[in-house]
């Protein structure tokens, strides 16, 4: 019996679960796609390639090429061109496809949150007088807190920030969760955080920080996701298997 080819476009934890879920299964001929915007990916247990494809018709073409019979976008859920790309890719080649996506976080009974639509929508909103703030958003779009640099800024990510800020009250953290509550309030009382900025990503590995704001009362400014393309979605891993036996059924 031939196997199935999946492209699985990753990323994230849950791509990386899924991954060692299909690398198990016999039926599955499986292929794992980084973008290349981490220096030093966590191993996979797939064959991995990285880097982009060159847009919707590039995606098309590499499917294509590669006799794929399944598109899985398990990418950030800010990954917002390379989902888009995705979705036309598949409207392209007729392939089915879905999305990978955990939940976004839902504020709980104590939780003081702010709602921005974009980085700088977040910015702006720390407002004028200067403050200390916890800038959770990755490396890619740290730059943007040059345009309130009067505040203090503690910068964390998984990759050094380059180009750096230009920023005259900063300092930056490199570490990589999932993170853990205590630590996360013991990071946000060191540096007198009175406000964190994150993106609603999601998951468990960098809820703490959320965690950590709720129990100290720290404002949270919580950038909100763009809207999905219209493709099927699931949420977990075991999701993701029950939706490649429904698009493909076994025989």
């Amino acid at each position: 019996m031939s196997k199935i080819r999946i492209l699985m476009l990753g990323g994230t934890t849950e791509a990386s679960a899924l991954a060692k879920a299909l690398a198990t299964q016999p039926r599955y001929d499986a292929l794992l796609s980084l973008a290349g915007r981490t220096e030093k990916p966590a191993p996979q247990s797939l064959p991995t390639r990285v880097g982009g494809f060159g847009g919707a018709e590039g995606l098309a073409r590499f499917l294509r090429d590669g006799k794929f019979d399944l598109l899985i976008d398990a990418t950030h859920p800010f990954a917002a061109r390379i989902s888009q790309n995705a979705a036309q890719a598949t409207t392209i080649t007729g392939l089915p496809a879905f999305c990978l996506r955990r939940a976004p976080w839902q504020a709980e009974a104590g939780d003081n949150w702010r709602h921005a639509t974009s980085v700088q929508d977040a910015i702006a909103q720390i407002g004028s007088a200067p403050r200390r703030v916890f800038l959770a958003i990755g490396r890619q779009e740290a730059h943007r807190a040059d345009a309130a640099s009067q505040h203090h800024y503690l910068i964390r990510s998984v990759d050094p920030v380059d180009p750096q800020p230009q920023l005259p009250h900063a300092h930056y953290l490199l570490d990589r969760g999932p993170f853990d509550v205590e630590r996360e309030a013991e990071l946000l009382r060191e540096h007198r955080i009175d406000v964190v900025i994150t993106k609603n990503s999601g998951g468990s590995a960098t809820y703490a920080k959320i965690a950590a704001a709720r129990a100290l009362g720290i404002e949270v400014i919580m950038i909100g996701r763009a809207e999905a393309p219209a493709i099927p979605t699931v949420a977990t891993v075991d999701e993701a298997l029950a939706m490649i036996n429904h698009l493909l059924p076994p025989g």
